[in-house]
């Protein structure tokens, strides 16, 4: 029996290897990005959005893990409070927009509304419609006020999303990030889907477009997103101002544990 269309079970993953390497390169392109950044007081916004389990995190945690945090904020919002209920809905993220040379990547983002709150009832039919005719109203006042705004989706089939959460339940250093609303989602593949079709529709525009990545393979999907995020930014090289250090002027010291203060023995260890 042939394949379904969707199995990708056949496929072969990035290599490990291959991967680290193309990342490290990448990495150091995305320092002088910031360093861009900085230099010209730009404000940057990136928001990642698509199903449960398809890799937001891990791609957010990549770009991040060799960025200054002073820089660099991720935005994982919580559920909104009962006071933030009753606001307007895309005040709570206008609180976390960065300031001049700063770079904001948020896991989700004000299309919760269009996404989960969505689907699962969370919201009602006319807070949607409002979301959605004013969210292009909002990006384009972002991006008018001089914020470099990327979106980004991220593609998982269901076969491999299934693989994930089951991977998710069984890792105890993973069951944290699966939530009942996970579970209860994993049975809306199809609505999810639909869903973002309309969200698609409404708020692909000129100045804030939606960009699909495929992430069924996390690894190239995480190379692929970031090479195409720094491909958008202008000429961006500033050069990095030199930096010498000079002699101690004596030799070097050993930090004391002499005092009040007992320090704990150190954890043994094998060299093997």
């Amino acid at each position: 029996m042939g394949k379904n269309k969707g199995d990708r079970s056949g496929e072969t993953r990035m290599p490990r290897r291959i991967y680290e390497a193309q990342l490290e390169v990448l990495q150091l392109e995305l320092n002088r990005l910031v360093r861009w950044v900085q230099h010209r007081g730009q404000r940057v916004v990136v928001l990642f959005e698509g199903r449960d389990t398809a890799g937001k995190g891990g791609v957010i945690n990549t770009i991040a893990q060799t960025l200054n945090p002073r820089q660099c904020q991720i935005v994982a919002l919580p559920r909104p409070t009962e006071a933030e209920t009753t606001q307007w809905y895309f005040q709570r993220h206008v609180a976390h927009l960065p300031a001049a040379g700063h770079l904001a990547l948020f896991d989700r983002s004000w299309y919760n509304r269009a996404g989960v709150e969505h689907v699962m009832g969370y919201c009602t039919p006319r807070q949607y419609e409002r979301f959605l005719e004013q969210a292009p109203q909002f990006e384009r006042m972002l991006v008018d006020d001089g914020i470099l705004l990327f979106k980004y989706w991220l593609t998982v089939d269901q076969q491999e999303q299934e693989r994930r959460i089951a991977e998710r339940r069984d890792d105890p250093l993973k069951r944290w990030k699966l939530s009942p609303i996970d579970l209860k989602a994993r049975e809306r593949y199809h609505d999810y889907g639909r869903a973002r079709d309309t969200m698609l529709a409404c708020t692909h525009t000129d100045w804030a477009p939606w960009t699909l990545v495929d992430f069924n393979d996390q690894r190239l999907g995480r190379l692929t997103l970031i090479r195409h995020l720094l491909d958008r930014m202008p000429d961006c090289e500033v050069p990095a101002p030199p930096l010498e250090l000079p002699p101690l002027g004596h030799p070097p010291e050993v930090e004391r544990f002499d005092g009040p203060v007992a320090p704990i023995p150190p954890l043994a260890w094998s060299g093997d």
